[in-house]
């Protein structure tokens, strides 16, 4: 998908050890929800940012700054133990719990009334894609929108090397139990466990990952070692790469197949442009 300027938003990331815990997508770190995403659960992080028209069917819990965007609803309670900056006709159903201070836009309908404990202001603040630049180009170091695009470029490639990131959610995605999909790449870092039928145009996976369900892509898919997928795989035009001891309750299904000799298929297997076994050297 070519998305111009901003690309790198439109790559999927899970950091190290995220969950879906009772109904909440929880992270230690950072969450970046794109615009006109649909999401059935709550979330919980360091910081969270949600971009504008988002729907967000949960409760938000952020443990630094707090920033949504224009015209989102939020339909439960929404806590921060920092900041918080509420856009242009943001929604919040439940109520609003506000450690530090409080910037609001026009027409913000707060129903179950709010609390904050430093400064309120009533102004517009500033876009939450703005703000998003601003945070990278600190967070980073990097001075201008290429080094940005560079930087995730090389994130999204097959290095080893170590990246700390924030859970990015690409603008356009819908996520429910039922449901995980995204328009563009996504990468799934260790120690995950994750709910809901996985579909974007290509995954990579990492080690000691859980998903309770299928997962599809139309480009390659990589699952990496210890991870156990509850569901099929699937890849319309890619190819498929499976590492040792990981395991897949379903089908597979791709133009060509790596599979390791420990891993474990439940499932048939269907590629056409053929298996590969690699085996202990």
């Amino acid at each position: 998908m070519d998305t111009g300027k901003g690309d790198w938003l439109w790559q999927c990331t899970i950091p190290e050890g995220t969950e879906l815990q009772e109904h909440t997508l929880k992270t230690g770190s950072i969450i970046i929800i794109g615009d006109r995403c649909r999401i059935d659960y709550g979330l919980s992080g360091d910081e969270v940012i949600v971009s504008e028209f988002c729907q967000i069917k949960g409760n938000i819990c952020a443990g630094g700054d707090l920033r949504i965007d224009n015209w989102s609803e939020i339909t439960g309670d929404v806590t921060t133990d920092g900041d918080a900056y509420l856009g242009e006709g943001v929604k919040i159903n439940g109520r609003l719990v506000v450690l530090g201070d409080l910037d609001l836009g026009d027409n913000v309908h707060i129903d179950g009334g709010f609390e904050a404990k430093g400064w309120i202001s009533i102004r517009n603040p500033m876009p939450v894609i703005a703000y998003i630049m601003l945070y990278l180009i600190t967070l980073l170091g990097l001075e201008k929108e290429e080094d940005i695009e560079n930087f995730f470029q090389k994130f999204f490639s097959d290095d080893d090397e170590e990246k700390p990131l924030p859970l990015i959610i690409p603008p356009n995605s819908t996520l429910n139990m039922e449901v995980f999909s995204v328009p563009g790449t996504m990468r799934i870092g260790p120690d995950c466990r994750l709910h809901g039928n996985i579909r974007a145009q290509s995954a990579n996976v990492e080690k000691n990952n859980t998903i309770f369900g299928s997962l599809g892509a139309e480009k390659d898919i990589k699952i990496c070692e210890n991870t156990t997928i509850h569901g099929a795989l699937n890849s319309g035009s890619g190819n498929i790469e499976i590492e040792k001891n990981a395991h897949i309750l379903g089908d597979v299904r791709c133009q060509e197949l790596l599979l390791d000799e420990e891993s474990r298929l439940d499932g048939t297997i269907r590629a056409p442009g053929g298996v590969k076994i690699v085996r202990k050297k």
